[in-house]
């Protein structure tokens, strides 16, 4: 679809563009609305109403200019990539220094690894026994308790209104 606006240089109507689409680019008539639809959206191709019609054009001189503002774009994102690449390298380089891989530094990331397996035991442990802490066992006692005088008001409001009846 693009080539036959590239090679005219013309403006088209879409009554024309399905015409000349099927003939000369084999494109079915019944999908060149579409097609042309999305390159619009797409901004590929400028749609303009003038009275009742709607005329449509793309010129390669455009196409080139965006295709420049997006490689622009896209080497402006690299070369702040690249930077940042860089600067993390730098990082890494200087998080290097002084952490050699001596005897004592093995033996202590162990017993940091170890500890912390052993902390994790613990609170698990400590999770399991939850049910038995004195604090949680009021809360719940003072829960029971809240639910028995609402319990007792219910029923008793019920006994009341029985004996009315």
């Amino acid at each position: 679809m693009m080539e036959i606006f590239f090679e005219t240089k013309d403006v088209f109507q879409l009554k024309d563009l399905e015409k000349i689409a099927p003939k000369e680019k084999g494109i079915t008539a019944m999908s060149v609305k579409e097609v042309l639809q999305s390159l619009v959206d797409d901004g590929m191709v400028d749609c303009e109403r003038i009275g009742t019609s709607n005329y449509y054009w793309a010129f390669p001189s455009k196409a080139l200019h965006a295709r420049k503002r997006k490689l622009e774009v896209l080497e402006s994102q690299l070369s702040e990539g690249s930077q940042k690449h860089a600067s993390l390298q730098k990082s890494i380089e200087k998080a290097k220094i002084g952490r050699c891989e001596t005897e004592e530094r093995t033996r202590l990331a162990k017993e940091l690894s170890s500890l912390r397996d052993q902390r994790e035991q613990l609170k698990a442990e400590v999770e399991k026994y939850k049910d038995c802490d004195p604090q949680v066992v009021e809360e719940i006692r003072q829960a029971n308790k809240v639910a028995k005088e609402a319990a007792n008001r219910w029923t008793g409001m019920c006994h009341n209104n029985t004996d009315k009846l």
